[in-house]
């Protein structure tokens, strides 16, 4: 829903991907059975914002017109409307171990590129005409997948197609449409001081721009006008605080750095503010065994990085990460007792 108190257009919503379903019809389905009770709640007499998560799968069945155009009644009978997308797991994500796999393809791979033109495609459809809309995606790839200088500069050019699909969707359509990298730790792309130095270092270098001018038909200058208008960073707080970084601060560097941020994901982190041998068992209880749970651990001013919280847990039993923990484990701002550990909330 648009919050009217705010400057700038703001929108708030909630994103599908805490509802399973990986095929279109289920994730129809899925919005049918949850998106009136969360709107006779908080939006019962304006039309809701929907945050729609979209599979490999998905994206590419609903971008066809018949789906399009009853999608767009599904969307009118709801009293709902969409104006971002979570383009960032392309498939399953609920059920089955999903863990490093959510990031799979990557932005090395052209099928991440397609992936992301079948979500445009889609949100263009339906996009209200006085909305700018916005896609998250992964932040480049896994971090020991994206260490090399091949991988980087893929992930580069990949983004830059990317860039120009969302430059021709606009000129076609009228609407305006950012992919957004969202940063999370472990990851290409797991803070504000890496996400500046890819935009500076890479995306905005001449031979990026010289080369989506060419694609787009503009002159170098136009491109950086393109580029920075149609790519930014999804900032999630959650992630922001298990990196431990000041959420103000970051928001704060992104925009002076020119880097535009079309979504912010609201919620907190799980936080251990001095790890005890008598706190393991009441973190375990997170460690489900589907997602990766990464965690960081302050020790010494330094910080030392965990890809899955299991590892944190073998190192704390050596002796080795000792200190305060913070766990890739969203929690709701609105939620204050969490028993034995608590959360960065504040």
């Amino acid at each position: 829903m648009k919050l009217d108190q705010l400057p700038g257009g703001v929108h708030l919503t909630y994103c599908t991907n805490i509802h399973a379903g990986e095929s279109w019809s289920d994730i129809r389905t899925s919005l049918d059975k949850h998106v009136p009770a969360i709107k006779s709640t908080v939006a019962p007499n304006q039309p809701m914002g929907v945050g729609l998560r979209l599979s490999g799968e998905a994206a590419a069945v609903a971008r066809e017109p018949e789906a399009l155009a009853s999608f767009r009644d599904q969307l009118s009978n709801l009293g709902a409307y969409v104006f971002t997308i979570n383009a960032f797991p392309y498939g399953p994500f609920h059920g089955v171990r999903v863990k490093e796999n959510v990031y799979l393809p990557d932005w090395r791979d052209r099928e991440r590129v397609a992936f992301t033109a079948n979500s445009a495609a889609v949100l263009a459809a339906v996009l209200p005409n006085d909305v700018e809309g916005s896609i998250s995606t992964v932040p480049g790839a896994f971090k020991p997948n994206g260490r090399s200088s091949e991988a980087i500069a893929a992930m580069a050019g990949n983004l830059v197609m990317a860039v120009a699909d969302l430059v021709d969707v606009e000129r076609r359509t009228g609407k305006r449409i950012a992919l957004a990298l969202e940063p999370e730790p472990c990851c290409f792309l797991e803070t504000t001081d890496e996400s500046i130095a890819f935009f500076k270092d890479m995306l905005l270098k001449p031979e990026t721009l010289d080369t989506l001018g060419s694609v787009t038909g503009v002159s170098r200058q136009e491109a950086e006008v393109l580029l920075r208008r149609h790519l930014g960073i999804c900032y999630d707080v959650c992630h922001g605080a298990v990196e431990y970084e000041d959420i103000v601060a970051a928001l704060d560097r992104l925009l002076a750095a020119g880097i535009a941020i079309p979504k912010i994901q609201l919620s907190a982190a799980m936080r251990v503010p001095t790890m005890k041998k008598d706190l393991v068992a009441a973190v375990m209880r997170y460690n489900e065994g589907v997602y990766l749970h990464q965690s960081i651990v302050r020790r010494n001013e330094s910080l030392v990085r965990y890809v899955d919280l299991p590892d944190a847990v073998a190192a704390f039993g050596e002796g080795q990460a000792d200190g305060e923990w913070r766990i890739h484990c969203h929690v709701p701002v609105f939620l204050t007792d969490l028993g034995e550990i608590s959360s960065t909330r504040s």
